[in-house]
């Protein structure tokens, strides 16, 4: 019998080239304590500052993330193969985040008021270090989203990237330094599994935010809920794309482009299942195929490259084998369906037709360029079809009935649904989902409060106005 040993360190893969970037070595279980200690003694430090000091450094962050857009969008690129020009406008958005919670965020962590009168409030307050197991697909974006508000109120951020954008993760942690966070309230714990485990049951850690699969997602929620910690899932999606009979057709054919295969389709909000009224089904379907074999796929480094390679070369064979079962299963392959030969773990745009809700496409999440295209009979058969999965993220729902679309959005079972346009993560509006996406809510004051001690003060001494019950 032969024993397989965890590998030692983290390996930065180009997915272009398929050449090493860098290796870094994991942290051991002797040396977490240092590490949460770090921790911690930032989190102390961090927790004293008013409202005005920390919203200061995210403004200050927003700068610096504006200033080394160039670096990080190149850094980005190389570690994950996200084509440049999507690169650079997630550091953009990042930088985005930063500057709107600057100008906002006091607000959401300032005392808020009750029935009661003066003598009752509601207080935010910090708990302590929480630790955010992070993806590949938006190695800045999908940090700052989940770390600004966690810092925001008060809280210390212990970062535990994917091995394959360690590089950027030290990045940001570098920046959130130069903003002026004191050193350990962002840290990055570079680490294995068993170690990620002993971090969540460590006392240090007050709590854990999940981005990633549903089984990481469940395997860590457990173990937080044995050491009586909170947790944040947001989980896989298979989101629907519903576009009825009245729907403008080419802004819901160039949405769904977009939806479907920016950052080469490797996003948990795409829009994975589009769900077609029958009667504008063909007219689609022609429309949106033609605009998919126009997608320029190739280099990431090229700003004219829209489809760069799947971040990994596993990842990219399971999609082929999720396309090959779906065909299998009697949907019709209308454009792409393969790995592209040659260097790099590409893979072609491909729409996949006659989908049903019995094959693999349709209940299991690609994490790839991979469209689904499924004939509604009516609205209702729209509906139940959108309904019938494990996820629930969020929809796009297309209409010119506006009243329609708001009875219809009612009975969505997902985290968010947006009317004519594609699903987005936007600071000013909570990101979240229902069944096996998870549960919590990020960005927003939601997000900020997701991580806080609500806090009931009532002072009861006589004569204060409210002081009695």
């Amino acid at each position: 019998m032969v024993t397989l040993q965890a590998p030692a360190a983290a390996r930065s893969v180009n997915p272009a080239t398929g050449e090493v970037i860098n290796t870094y070595p994991f942290v051991g279980g002797d040396e977490l304590d240092t590490v949460l200690r770090r921790a911690r003694q930032g989190f102390a430090q961090w927790s004293q500052s008013s409202p005005e000091v920390r919203c200061a450094a995210l403004a200050r962050m927003a700068r610096l993330l504006l200033r080394d857009v160039g670096e990080l969008g190149a850094l980005i690129t190389a570690e994950m193969g996200k084509p440049i020009t999507q690169a650079r406008a997630e550091v953009e958005k990042s930088a985005w985040v930063a500057s709107w919670y600057a100008d906002n965020g006091a607000k959401m962590i300032a005392d808020a008021p009750t029935s009661i009168g003066p003598a009752a409030h509601v207080a935010y307050r910090p708990l302590g270090p929480v630790l955010a197991v992070e993806p590949w697909n938006f190695p800045v974006w999908q940090v700052m989203r989940g770390a600004i508000p966690i810092l925001l109120g008060g809280n210390a951020y212990v970062l535990k990237p994917a091995p394959n954008v360690v590089g950027c993760a030290l990045a940001v942690e570098r920046l959130w330094r130069e903003a002026g966070v004191p050193e350990g309230a962002f840290s990055v714990l570079n680490a294995d599994n068993d170690v990620v485990s002993q971090a969540i049951a460590h006392p240090a850690i007050v709590g854990v935010t999940v981005t990633g699969s549903v089984r990481a997602g469940s395997a860590i929620a457990a173990q937080a809920g044995r050491a009586i910690k909170r947790s944040v899932l947001e989980l896989g999606g298979s989101d629907a794309f519903i576009v009825l009979g009245d729907a403008d057709l080419d802004a819901a054919v160039e949405a769904a482009i977009h939806g479907r295969f920016q950052n080469s389709g490797q996003i948990c909000i795409a829009a994975k299942r589009i769900i077609l009224d029958q009667a504008i089904a063909d007219a689609f379907t022609e429309r949106f195929v033609a605009e998919v074999r126009k997608l320029t796929v190739g280099d990431p480094t090229q700003e004219s490259t829209y489809i760069g390679p799947i971040a990994r070369d596993d990842i990219r064979q399971e999609i082929h084998r999720q396309v090959e079962r779906t065909v299998a299963e009697g949907a019709r392959l209308l454009t792409g369906g393969g790995p592209i030969e040659g260097p790099g773990s590409f893979f072609q745009p491909t729409v996949l037709a006659d989908v049903t809700p019995a094959m693999t496409s349709f209940r299991e999440e690609i994490f790839g360029p991979v469209a689904s295209l499924v004939v509604a009979e009516d609205l209702e058969d729209a509906l139940a079809m959108a309904n019938d999965s494990q996820f629930g993220l969020s929809a796009s729902l297309w209409t010119g009935d506006a009243d329609l679309a708001s009875r219809v959005a009612q009975r969505l079972e997902v985290g968010g649904v947006f009317i004519n346009g594609i699903a987005v993560s936007d600071p000013r509006i909570p990101i979240g989902g229902v069944k096996n996406s998870g549960y919590g809510r990020e960005l927003s004051h939601l997000g900020v409060h997701e991580f806080t001690n609500i806090q009931a003060v009532w002072n009861c001494t006589p004569g204060f106005e409210g002081a009695t019950r």
